[in-house]
C-alpha cells in the first residue's frame, strides 16, 4: 500500500529578497519534517514554472503544502491544480521586515492569487495558515491541516462493514455503498446479521474458551452471568473478530435488537465493546454513519470513541449526558468501577457493559449528519468529560460543553441532527473543521 505523502511546494520568483526567502524556506522544511518526517521537499525554492514542473514530476502527494516564499502569480497554483486533486494547504509567510524600505517577500499577495485560482477551479475550501515557521500558531494549524488530510486519505483506504439493516425508525444510520464511496472514498461491505449468528452457533464451547478468557481479563463480573450467556458471547466475539480480520474491516456498524435477543438469546453489545477496544470502531443499531464518525474520531485521538444518545440535560451543571446500552470500550471505564458487566436495560440479558466513563479535560463531540437533500454536515462541539459515575444502566459519560448546554440541545434538536453522537477523547475540532472543508461539507460548531 502506498504511504501517505506530504509534498512541500514553495513557489516564488527571483525578483524579491532571496536571502529572506531562503531563510524562511529552510525553517519551513524543518517544521514540516518535524510534523511528518517523510514529507517530500525540493532541494531549492521553486522560483520558475520550469522548476515547479520538474519537482511535481517527482511527487505523488496526498496533501500539498503550497507556500508563497515570495509572490508568484496564479500560473503556479494552476500547474498544481491541473495535476493533482488532493487537499492543498495554503501557507502565507509573514512579511519579515516593515521598515519603509523594500517589500521583501510579498507572500500575502501570492496567496490571494493562488486562492483565487483554486476558487475558479471550483476546488474545496483550503486550510489556510498565516505566519512564520517559528510561530506556535503556525505549527499548531499546519499540524492540524496535515492530520486532517491524512484522515481524508485514510478514508480512501477504509473498508467498512454493515452487519444487518437498521431497525424501523432508525433509517438515519443507513448508508449506500456508492454514496460512501463517492462522498468519503470508503468501501462498504454488507452482510446479514443472521450470517454471523449462524457462524457463531457453529463454534463449540472449547473453540471459544480463549475468547472468553481474554474478555474476562478486561471485564469485571463476566463470570457472574449464566454460563450459556458467557459461552454465547464468546461465540459471537469469535465470529465478529474472524469476520473483521478475514475481510480487512476497519470500522463496523451492527444491528443489535431484536435479532440477537430473539434469535440468539445473547446481546451483541459486549462484542462491539471488545471490537472498540481492539481499535475497530463499532456502533450499534446499524448506524453506519455513526461508525464512520467513530472511525474519524479514533484516527484523530488514537483512543476508543464513546458512542451514544444524548439522554439528559442539566442546566445547573451545564452538562449533557450521553448514554447507550453497553457497547463502550472497556478501556474507557472509570478506575473505581472498571469495565463492569451487566445486563441489557430492557431485555435483562447479558453481557453488556455497565459503567461510567473516565473523565477527560478536552473532549470533542462529533457526528456526520445527513441533510434531507442528501448533503452532509459535521456536528462539532468541544467540552470536557466530568468525573461522574454511571448515570443509568449501561454506559454513560457526562459532558460539560464550552458553550451553553441548553442552547446546544435546543439548536441541534431544531436543526434535525441524528440521535447518535460520538464523544472523542481528545481535542480535534480544528482537524474536523478542516476535514469538512476538504470533503466539501458543512460545519456546524456548537
Amino acid at each position: 500500500m502506498k504511504e501517505f505523502q506530504v509534498a512541500y511546494v514553495p513557489v516564488g520568483v527571483p525578483t524579491f529578497h532571496l536571502e529572506s526567502a531562503g531563510e524562511a524556506f529552510q525553517k519551513s522544511i524543518e517544521l514540516l519534517k518535524k510534523i511528518d518526517a517523510q514529507a517530500v521537499v525540493p532541494e531549492e525554492m521553486l522560483l520558475s514554472l520550469d522548476k515547479l514542473r520538474a519537482f511535481l514530476d517527482t511527487v505523488s502527494p496526498d496533501v500539498i503544502v503550497f507556500q508563497n516564499v515570495t509572490f508568484a502569480n496564479a500560473a503556479y497554483m494552476s500547474e498544481v491544480l491541473k495535476r493533482f486533486s488532493c487537499p492543498i494547504v495554503l501557507w502565507t509567510l509573514r512579511e519579515p521586515v516593515i521598515d519603509g524600505g523594500r517589500l521583501r517577500l510579498n507572500s500575502l499577495t501570492g496567496a490571494y492569487s493562488a486562492s483565487n485560482a483554486m476558487y475558479s477551479f471550483g476546488r474545496e475550501q483550503a486550510p489556510y495558515v498565516f505566519g512564520a515557521p517559528e510561530e506556535e500558531s503556525v505549527q499548531r494549524e499546519l499540524t492540524a491541516a496535515i492530520r486532517a488530510a491524512k484522515v481524508k486519505w485514510q478514508l480512501t483506504q477504509l473498508r467498512m462493514a454493515a452487519v444487518g439493516h437498521t431497525p424501523e425508525g432508525f433509517g438515519f444510520g443507513r448508508a449506500l455503498d456508492i454514496e460512501l464511496l463517492e462522498k468519503f472514498g470508503v468501501t462498504l461491505k454488507s452482510v446479514e446479521a443472521r450470517e454471523l449468528i449462524e457462524l457463531a452457533k457453529g463454534y463449540s464451547k472449547e473453540e471459544v474458551q480463549e475468547y472468553l478468557a481474554g474478555a474476562g481479563k478486561k471485564m469485571c463480573g463476566l463470570e457472574k452471568l449464566p454460563q450459556k450467556n458467557q459461552t454465547d458471547f464468546a461465540r459471537l466475539y469469535r465470529a465478529y473478530e474472524c469476520f473483521v480480520k478475514e475481510h480487512h474491516i476497519g470500522a463496523l456498524s451492527s444491528r443489535c435488537w431484536p435479532d440477537f435477543f430473539t434469535s440468539f438469546g445473547t446481546p451483541v453489545c459486549a462484542v462491539l465493546a471488545m471490537l472498540n477496544d481492539m481499535g475497530i470502531p463499532a456502533s450499534c443499531e446499524a448506524d453506519t454513519y455513526g461508525a464512520l464518525s467513530m472511525y474519524i474520531g479514533r484516527q484523530l485521538s488514537e483512543k476508543p470513541v464513546f458512542f451514544g444518545d444524548p439522554v439528559s440535560l442539566d442546566e445547573q451543571e451545564n452538562t449533557i449526558t450521553y448514554w447507550h446500552c453497553g457497547t463502550a470500550a472497556c478501556s474507557l471505564a472509570r478506575e473505581d468501577s472498571g469495565a463492569a458487566v451487566g445486563v441489557h436495560c430492557n431485555r435483562k440479558i447479558g453481557p453488556t457493559l455497565d459503567f461510567g466513563c473516565r473523565p477527560w479535560d478536552n473532549i470533542t463531540v462529533f457526528r456526520i449528519g445527513k441533510k434531507p437533500e442528501g448533503s452532509f454536515r459535521f456536528f462539532i462541539m468541544e467540552g470536557r468529560a466530568l468525573d461522574k459515575p454511571k448515570q443509568f444502566t449501561g454506559t454513560s459519560v457526562v459532558v460539560q460543553p464550552k458553550n451553553d448546554a441548553r442552547e446546544i440541545v435546543r439548536q441541534s434538536v431544531v436543526e434535525g441532527f441524528e440521535p447518535h453522537f460520538c464523544v472523542v477523547y481528545g481535542s480535534c475540532a480544528t482537524e474536523l473543521t478542516m476535514l469538512a472543508g476538504m470533503l466539501g461539507m458543512e460545519v456546524c460548531r456548537y
